[in-house]
């Protein structure tokens, strides 16, 4: 259980108190550790009693009763009791609250925002980075994943009042870029992405491909001629040229940089493209073609400073052992520039354009060291912001017949993956007779949007620090944990709530219980489930995960299904029952639209 701001206060505080009194046989306080109540016992929030106990010099049987007196203290502002009953199972002692408890937490509803409870808030201005693709492939699943990442923490934090800026640095320079420039002279045969009828992000990717191709086949030759693999790779003809390339560029070669900009502008178009269809965006786009000028005088800067050193061949070098890393290289011995060069630049150009509280890097997991020496190097250069700089590390994806390699040609296309999962929706919408009436156009609508609900919580409901696999047909599994399960319990209970409007104009969706006695367990559970809203987006904020959010639409979307099943809302007698089922059913709808909205997936009232 996420822990609860005000549930700590009527719970943690007076138990707390009653522990201080308590000094004949407790000779400080304990720290208390709360868990939600495992579903196959009764109550909703669970006290671990070991550490307590073994403090005390008590077994947790006897701390349970001696707490037994302490529990009816507790009272509401009305005084109502707050516990109804307190279960001991071994160490763990089970508190399940009363009715008046849920009915006052009903009423105190369940915003985001932030109000006279929550002085200690600030709003920060958050830089948050994600995406940034080299300008030499297109987007593959691998950037899928740091795209949904990144777009989650944008909704989610900015849910909470804070300023993000989303950014991009796009790597647009660089040995890898000349590789694909150099292919295309020599295998592009003159034509362009709308002449040779493909995407421009693909067809700059697949003369990368070409590239390596022609790189294998000349070291093969090589090594063939009596070479060792490394002579071969570092003698290959083409790697020369793409080398002299990039120091071409780098000199500012007329030739090479109106090459270099007409293929990335073939890139760009195709990357905006796949961010429209993916529903995301950024505010601003740096360049490493402009920010890496900004690193190397900050690496002269160093070097006067003595943080620096230059090495016998020119090379320039920081030496960051006294902090548990290596000595890492800066500029190369014939002055271009390393990655962390650029890097360094352009943190200190967002810390200019922005006057950032905190900055967070949405990249891989295989870049973990990388980070440790940007922000050591960072720190070492006297920025006092390094500090507040994050790396959000995520784990690499994996499809069921293995890892994707780019120079290889074997990863898979975000566009191709996005096309997958709309078809396999749309195989899905056809077996349904229900959506006979919808328009071809409205089909497809529908399909795209279950087809991405799927791809993006399949990949967002996984912890990001965990390495996955991702199946495309089990993330569209409407039974399953997916999104599609949730967008359908969301489409279920618009329908729900459309009846019950069509049945009664001034039907009120916005009961709360009060005058309603006989409330049924599964009421009791969506209630607790909607009490874990914004403890579990705070969460998501606080440790960057937005499987947090992920869990809390699964849930409740389970939590309604039971719900649903175990009482009928729209066939209720009752009218004050049928009220107050119906003011659950449309927070529920409420709350699963938010939350699928925090994950950038839509929520359709029909499916």
């Amino acid at each position: 259980m996420e822990w609860n701001p005000m549930l700590a206060q009527r719970l943690e505080q007076p138990l707390l108190a009653w522990f201080a009194e308590q000094s004949e046989w407790m000779n400080a306080l304990p720290r208390l550790v709360w868990q939600e109540t495992r579903p196959e016992f009764e109550g909703e929030i669970t006290l671990v009693l070991f550490g307590p106990a073994k403090q005390a010099a008590l077994s947790p049987a006897d701390l349970a009763e001696r707490l037994s007196d302490f529990w009816p203290t507790l009272r509401l502002d009305d005084g109502s009791p707050l516990v109804q009953q307190a279960q001991a199972v071994g160490g763990f002692l089970n508190l399940s609250l009363t009715q008046p408890y849920w009915r006052w937490r009903w009423s105190q509803g369940y915003a985001l925002t932030h109000g006279p409870g929550d002085q200690e808030f600030k709003p920060e201005t958050i830089v948050l980075e994600y995406s940034s693709p080299n300008t030499n492939k297109p987007l593959h699943l691998g950037h899928v994943r740091n795209n949904l990442l990144g777009d989650a923490m944008y909704r989610i934090l900015s849910s909470l009042g804070h300023r993000v800026i989303r950014v991009q640095v796009i790597n647009d320079r660089g040995i890898h870029i000349c590789k694909s420039m150099l292919a295309w002279q020599k295998f592009g045969q003159g034509q362009d992405p709308r002449s040779a009828g493909v995407k421009g992000d693909h067809w700059v990717g697949q003369f990368y491909v070409e590239f390596e191709r022609a790189f294998q086949d000349q070291v093969q030759e090589l090594v063939g001629k009596g070479r060792t693999r490394d002579e071969a790779e570092n003698e290959a003809p083409i790697l020369i040229e793409a080398r002299e390339m990039l120091q071409r560029w780098e000199q500012g070669d007329p030739e090479v940089v109106g090459l270099w900009k007409q293929m990335n502008s073939w890139v760009y178009e195709g990357f905006e493209a796949t961010y429209q269809r993916l529903g995301i965006g950024f505010d601003r786009n740096y360049y490493e073609s402009e920010t890496y000028l900004l690193g190397k005088s900050l690496v002269e800067r160093g070097l006067q400073q003595g943080l620096f050193r230059r090495d016998d061949t020119g090379a320039v070098w920081v030496d960051l052992q006294d902090r548990g890393l290596d000595s890492k290289i800066l500029l190369r011995s014939d002055g271009t520039s390393v990655y962390i060069t650029q890097d360094l630049g352009t943190a200190e150009q967002r810390q200019h354009d922005w006057s950032f509280d905190r900055m967070i890097y949405t990249v891989a997991n295989e870049q973990d060291y990388h980070f440790k020496v940007l922000f050591a190097i960072l720190d070492k250069l006297g920025f006092p912001w390094a500090a507040r700089c994050y790396h959000l590390s995520y784990g690499m994806v994996d499809l069921p017949h293995g890892r994707m390699k780019s120079r290889e040609g074997t990863v898979v296309d975000a566009d191709d993956l996005m096309d997958e999962v709309q078809n396999l929706a749309a195989v899905k919408l056809a077996e349904s007779e229900k959506l006979n009436h919808l328009s071809d156009d409205q089909k497809n609508t529908l399909a795209l949007e279950i087809g991405l609900a799927a791809l993006k919580f399949y990949l967002l409901k996984v912890d990001p620090t965990k390495r996955m696999v991702y199946n495309p047909v089990e993330a569209l599994d409407l039974h399953g944990h997916t999104g599609p399960f949730v967008q359908y319990a969301h489409a279920r209970l618009s329908s729900v709530l459309v009846r019950a409007i069509a049945e009664d104009p001034q039907e009120s969706m916005h009961a709360i219980g009060d005058t309603y006695e006989n409330w049924h367990a599964t009421e009791r559970v969506l209630l607790r489930q909607f009490s874990q809203w914004k403890p579990s987006v705070e969460a998501a904020a606080r440790e960057n995960n937005p499987s947090h959010v992920a869990d809390f639409a699964y849930g409740l979307a389970t939590a309604f299904n039971r719900f649903y099943h175990e009482c009928p809302v729209l066939q209720e007698s009752d009218p004050k029952a049928r009220a107050f089922r119906l003011a659950l059913c449309h927070q529920a709808c409420t709350l699963l639209k938010e939350s699928l909205g925090l994950l950038g997936i839509s929520a359709p009232e029909r499916m």
